[in-house]
């Protein structure tokens, strides 16, 4: 049975290569392709492909809310970043959002496609410089007792702290007020608080905010 594969990316002759790499596998089939974060969740929602191949930096959506949305509508599509953005933070983020494999736009259309292969397998996929900036990014957190905001999650917490509401925050980082409320819900877990002037509070006491 071939595994089905969606790719999103928005740069038609990137994309292109890919689409062409995957149709040449037969162990592959390629059911769709998209070249915004929007076209992908609607073609993972609609065709339940295996894997998803993301870029990190679409035109619409960040990557790591395509792949949020797939783990809350198909949780059964794995997904694979290919990126030209691998620092070890944002690989972090990734795999901690349950991404199966991250890869360097560096890598070979070989390469790729059987990280596809093994992450429809189950087996996580990353290419060797991306693992070992998130062995060194887990030893980073692992010293630190501060909690492991994401990127986006310091966003929200700085603008709270600023005084700024749910909406003009959303307004502010092109979010609905829905996505701000659930990243401050993370916010709050991650430093064991209830509300928003506790948590910048503890904010402050931890050194999260100047």
């Amino acid at each position: 049975m071939r595994v089905r594969v969606v790719i999103a990316d928005d740069h038609p002759v990137y994309r292109e290569g890919l689409v062409r790499a995957v149709r040449e596998r037969p162990d592959l089939e390629l059911v769709g392709e998209a070249a915004t974060g929007r076209e992908a969740i609607a073609l993972i929602r609609e065709l339940r492909p295996d894997v998803a191949v993301l870029d990190m930096k679409l035109p619409d959506l960040d990557g790591r809310q395509v792949l949020g949305a797939a783990k809350t509508d198909w949780p059964a599509t794995r997904v694979v970043f290919v990126s030209a953005y691998v620092d070890s933070e944002l690989v972090y983020a990734a795999v901690g959002g349950g991404a199966s494999g991250y890869l360097s736009k560096d890598a070979t259309r070989q390469q790729i496609c059987d990280a596809i292969v093994r992450v429809a397998r189950g087996n996580p996929a990353l290419a060797p410089s991306v693992h070992d900036g998130l062995m060194r990014e887990i030893q980073l957190r692992s010293e630190s007792d501060a909690p492991a905001l994401s990127p986006r999650e310091q966003e929200v917490l700085e603008l709270t702290a600023d005084g700024l509401s749910a909406p003009q925050i959303g307004r502010r980082l092109y979010l609905s007020p829905a996505t701000v409320k659930s990243h401050l819900q993370h916010v709050y877990g991650k430093l064991g608080v209830s509300d928003r002037a506790a948590a910048v509070a503890e904010a402050m006491r931890r050194g999260l905010l100047e």
